[in-house]
């Protein structure tokens, strides 16, 4: 196991501050506690980001998620517990997520306009480009959680 390179927030505490305000406004947003949690750690698992996924698998979980649901979303395609809704904003994250591999369909974005309208589209793409970025700063900097 590698050692955590260096913390962003103690380094460039001000950058930090930035992500954090970006951050907070997805979670003012009318989205869910408990659906931004799956999006975080279904992007997560995307990027491979540990730090992530484990912090945000706890969350759900302490947000009333059930084990089955954070533990499926490696295979949510294949998964019946997800509601319609919630597979549209998956396949939402995960093309964001790998948006190098062909950008957002017009299939999924025309799903995900069933159930939100643009200004909680755009709310879902802050959220979503936000857990991105922490995924890139817990990779590059080894970022490791606490064993439990």
């Amino acid at each position: 196991m590698s050692k955590t390179r260096f913390l962003l927030p103690k380094e460039n505490s001000a950058a930090y501050q930035k992500i954090a305000e970006l951050d907070q406004i997805g979670k003012t947003g009318s989205i869910s506690e408990s659906l931004q949690e799956l999006i975080k750690i279904y992007a997560s698992q995307l990027n491979g980001c540990v730090f992530c996924i484990d912090m945000h698998s706890k969350d759900a979980l302490a947000k009333g998620e059930t084990v089955q649901r954070v533990i499926g979303l490696a295979a949510w395609e294949e998964a019946a517990f997800y509601t319609a809704e919630e597979r549209a904003i998956l396949a939402f994250t995960k093309e964001i997520t790998l948006i190098h591999q062909g950008g957002v369909s017009d299939k999924t974005y025309q799903e995900l306009q069933q159930y939100y309208n643009e200004k909680e589209i755009g709310e879902l793409l802050v959220l979503i480009g936000t857990i991105n970025l922490y995924n890139r700063i817990g990779i590059t900097t080894l970022l490791q959680p606490k064993i439990d």
